[in-house]
């Protein structure tokens, strides 16, 4: 007479499902950025930064010379650096101020796809152009065909320009606006169209 033998099974033990302290489960619910594209979904430009590029990025500068504004400008340095649109009607009433000037306004991009303007400095009223005008034109140049980097070199008092060794960059992706619709993103609160303004009170001692 045989032996009868038993079959035991055996399970592994499952998983804990991950706590989570409310009903959602944000991962599931996410969605990302390539289903967005599949949609035709573009993200809502809110906010336009206007500010050189950072010392440590990689950016382009848009080639058409439709995203280029020459204009001038309040700028205003304490704290961090802030730019105002002035109404053409002023600007004579502003010529000795020293916060006013003319910039050039160039669209850049980083390599991660952050927008902004970038406000060049250009001659003053004595007509002079200094390194740091040069080089900054030329970094503008260049980059309206490859992605650079600009860093300051205070001895020489000019900007050194690095481009990207790589080749598999690839080409930027600029966003499908006008450039006025970028102007009233970046300036949407900050246009002085009257000496009453407050920045040009504050500048006058009279607040």
């Amino acid at each position: 007479m045989s032996a009868k033998t038993t079959t035991v099974k055996t399970t592994e033990p499952q998983a804990k499902a991950p706590s989570r302290s409310g009903p959602f489960d944000s991962a599931r619910m996410r969605v990302n950025d390539a289903a967005m594209r599949e949609l035709g979904v573009k993200r809502l430009l809110t906010t336009l930064p206007v500010r050189k590029p950072s010392k440590e990025a990689f950016f382009r500068v848009h080639p058409d010379e439709a995203y280029h504004y020459l204009t001038r400008v309040i700028e205003l340095k304490d704290g961090q650096n802030e730019f105002y649109l002035v109404e053409p009607e002023l600007w004579d009433d502003l010529v000795t101020e020293s916060c006013f000037g003319l910039r050039l306004m160039v669209t850049a991009v980083t390599r991660q796809g952050a927008l902004s303007l970038w406000p060049l400095r250009l001659a003053g009223n004595d007509g002079k152009v200094d390194g740091w005008i040069k080089s900054a034109l030329a970094a503008v140049d260049m980059a309206t065909k490859s992605w650079c980097r600009i860093q300051a070199d205070m001895a020489a008092g000019e900007y050194n320009t690095t481009v990207a060794t790589s080749d598999k960059i690839p080409e930027p992706e600029w966003p499908l606006m006008s450039f006025d619709d970028m102007l009233n993103v970046a300036f949407k609160d900050r246009v002085i169209s009257s000496m009453d303004h407050p920045v040009l009170r504050r500048l006058r001692g009279e607040i």
